[in-house]
């Protein structure tokens, strides 16, 4: 099933994109929800010509998107965790946890927009930020086994 998105999904596509999805996934939940449209001749009609008419605006939202991302450029995280003896981590360090990090270093980013694989354990690890369809920064996330506070606990005693 061939339809048009209404916003940016994530692993799927992002707006204004003609896409081909199951018809179950398209009837059941895209469509009704507002995600999208059939995508059909005059469906996609209308949508080059609104996207000639939004070519000014695209392209300002586009340069916003670059200069949000050069901000992010040289930032790394690091994330202090517990882990056991193994070096695994007690829970994982996702999406939520990388922006609430970011958002501590000053940089209001939704946690939507962050995708990377859960982080289990210590090491270095990388989160992509995707601020528009042709514009991603990579922030470095480097999880470290939380001693720091432990050090401090057996100094006092």
């Amino acid at each position: 099933m061939e339809i048009i998105l209404r916003e940016d999904i994530i692993g799927l596509g992002y707006k204004n994109d003609i896409v081909n999805v199951k018809s179950g996934y398209g009837r059941n939940y895209l469509i009704p929800t507002g995600k999208a449209i059939i995508a059909s001749e005059s469906a996609k009609k209308v949508l080059a010509e609104n996207l000639k008419q939004q070519a000014h605006k695209l392209a300002a939202i586009k340069a916003n998107a670059e200069k949000r991302a050069a901000e992010l450029k040289g930032v790394e995280l690091t994330i202090e965790v517990k882990v056991s003896a193994t070096g695994a981590t007690y829970g994982s360090v996702n999406a939520a946890i990388v922006a609430e990090e970011l958002k501590k270093k000053g940089f209001e980013i939704d946690r939507k927009i962050i995708t990377m694989s859960d982080i289990k354990h210590v090491g270095d690890f990388e989160a992509t930020v995707h601020f528009h369809k042709e514009v991603e920064a990579i922030v470095p996330v480097k999880v470290v086994a939380e001693t720091a506070k432990e050090e401090k606990e057996t100094a006092e005693k």
